[in-house]
C-alpha cells in the first residue's frame, strides 16, 4: 500500500473516535519548535576556548563536531531537511560570530555579532530564540557564582551581559518578525552545605531585576526564568531553584514568564503535571524539552512516556499557542546530526500523537465519573494506526518518513568525517 492508502485507512479509524486527522496535520505543521544550536558542537560556542564550567558537562567524543559557524549552519540545514514541522532557531550568546578576529567580552556584545545568524534565519524563514550564556567564562566570583556573587564587579559584568542580550533579542524579533524568547538561566550554586541560602537568591533576584530594566516590548521579547535542581559542582544548592524561578515569574508576569526544563526537577517529579498547573495562572509559559536519566543529563529526546504526556497536556488544554517549545540536550557520544534529528522527530511524534487522541471524549468520561469506560477507551486509543498518519505527515511536510538515517550516514562520510 502507498502512504496515501495507509493514511485513508487511519483517517477512517480515527474518525470513529471523532478525531479529524487532516486538522491535526494542518495544525501541527505550523507549530514552531526551537532547534538548539548547541547540540552540534557540544555547547562549545565561538567566544572562548576553555572547558565547560558552571554546572554543564558534555560527554563523548564522537567525530564530526562542528568547529566553525559555517559547519554548524551546514549541520542545522541538514537536520531541517530531515524533520517535519516548523523549525525555529535557538542560540546561546556564546555563539557570537566575530569578524576579522575583533572579539569583544560578553558584556559588550551587540546585534552585529549575530548578523550572520539573522541572515541564516531569514534565509530559512524562521524566528530566533536566545539565551544569555552565564557559564563557561573566566569571569566568576571567588564564591563560584556570577549573578548571585558577592563580588559586585562580577555581578555587574553579568548583568551587563544580560542587558546586551535583551537588546540583541529585540533585534532578532524586529529582523525576523517573530517574537524572541530570551531565557535566563544560571548554574549558580554551591558544592556543599550552604551557610546562607537566602543571600545568593536575593542577589540573583536583584540581578534579574536589573537585566529586565533594559527597555523591551514584551510582545516581541519574551524573557523567561528557568530553574535548576542541581548541577555538576553545585550539588548541594542552586540559587535559581524551582520555587525561586516560579515565584519570580509569578510576581513579574507583566515582563517575563516561567520556563520549565523537564530535566531540572527531582526524579519523581514530572513536568507533564506541572504544565496544566502553570497554565491556570500564566498566559504563556516556556519549555525546554529533554530526557533526564536519573538526573538532568540532557539525553536525546525520545518518543517515551513522559514526552508523550507533556505533549498531551499542551494539546488537551488548548495551549499550543501558549507554550513556547524548545529542545535542549547535548550528546557527544553519537552522531550529532542524528541526535538532533531523532529528538526533533520524537517531539513531533509526541505532538501529533496528542492531537490524534479523542481528548474531548476522554474528558467527558472523566467529568461524568465514568472511569471504567475512560480506561477502556484510553487503552483502545493506544493502538490506533498512528504510524500511518505519521508517515503521511512527513510526506505533507516534505521530509522523509523512512531512510533518513541513510542520508545521515552519507553526510557523515562525505562531510563530518573530513572535519
Amino acid at each position: 500500500m502507498t502512504v496515501e492508502e495507509k493514511y485513508k485507512i487511519a483517517k477512517e479509524e480515527y474518525a470513529k473516535y471523532g478525531v479529524d486527522t487532516d486538522q491535526a496535520i494542518e495544525t501541527l505543521k505550523n507549530v514552531p519548535v526551537s532547534l538548539h544550536c548547541w547540540q552540534g558542537d557540544d555547547v562549545t560556542g565561538f567566544d572562548q576556548d576553555g572547558p565547560l564550567t558552571g554546572g554543564i558537562q558534555t560527554t563523548g567524543n564522537y567525530p564530526g563536531r562542528a568547529k566553525t559557524p559555517e559547519q554548524l549552519m551546514q549541520d542545522i540545514e541538514k537536520v531541517m531537511s530531515l524533520v517535519p514541522g516548523k523549525v525555529k532557531l535557538n542560540l546561546h550568546a556564546s555563539y557570537a560570530i566575530f569578524e576579522d578576529g575583533k572579539t569583544v567580552t560578553r558584556d559588550k556584545l551587540e546585534p552585529k555579532h549575530f548578523q550572520k545568524w539573522v541572515d541564516f534565519a531569514k534565509e530559512h524563514k524562521m524566528g530566533i530564540d536566545f539565551n544569555p550564556t552565564f557559564f563557561s567564562y573566566p569571569v566568576v566570583g571567588a564564591d563560584g557564582m556570577n549573578l548571585s556573587s558577592t563580588d559586585e564587579s562580577v555581578r555587574k559584568f553579568w548583568i551587563e551581559h544580560g542587558k546586551c542580550c535583551v537588546r540583541i533579542s529585540n533585534y532578532f524579533a524586529e529582523q525576523t518578525g517573530v517574537p524572541t524568547v530570551m531565557n535566563i538561566w544560571t548554574g549558580d550554586g554551591l558544592k556543599d552545605i550552604p551557610a546562607d541560602r537566602m543571600g545568593p537568591r536575593m542577589r540573583y533576584k536583584d540581578s534579574i531585576d536589573q537585566i529586565l530594566s533594559e527597555p523591551y516590548d514584551f510582545s516581541k521579547v519574551k524573557p523567561t526564568v528557568e530553574s535548576k535542581v542541581f548541577g555538576i559542582g553545585v550539588e548541594s544548592y542552586t540559587s535559581g531553584s524551582a520555587e525561586f524561578a516560579l515565584s519570580y515569574a509569578a510576581f513579574n508576569r507583566d515582563k517575563c514568564m516561567p520556563l520549565m526544563d523537564n530535566g531540572h526537577y527531582h526524579p519523581t517529579e514530572v513536568v507533564s503535571d506541572k504544565i496544566p498547573a502553570l497554565l491556570c495562572f500564566f498566559p504563556e509559559i516556556a519549555l525546554h524539552i529533554t530526557r533526564p536519566v536519573r538526573w538532568d543529563s540532557d539525553h536525546v529526546v525520545l518518543f517515551d512516556d513522559e514526552t508523550k504526556e507533556m505533549a498531551k497536556e499542551i494539546v488537551r488544554n488548548h495551549a499550543v499557542n501558549r507554550v513556547h517549545m524548545a529542545l535542549d540536550y547535548f550528546d557527544a557520544s553519537i552522531n550529532r546530526v542524528s541526535a538532533w534529528t531523532v529528538g526533533f522527530r520524537s517531539w513531533q511524534k509526541a505532538m501529533l500523537n496528542a492531537m490524534l487522541l479523542p481528548n474531548d471524549h476522554l474528558k467527558e468520561l472523566q467529568d461524568a465519573g465514568n472511569f471504567t469506560q475512560l480506561m477502556v477507551d484510553q487503552e483502545a486509543a493506544r493502538i490506533l494506526p498512528f504510524g500511518f498518519v505519521w508517515d503521511y505527515y512527513n510526506e505533507v511536510c516534505g521530509s522523509p518518513a523512512e531512510g533518513w538515517f541513510d542520508e545521515i550516514r552519507k553526510y557523515e562520510a562525505d562531510v563530518q568525517s573530513k572535519r
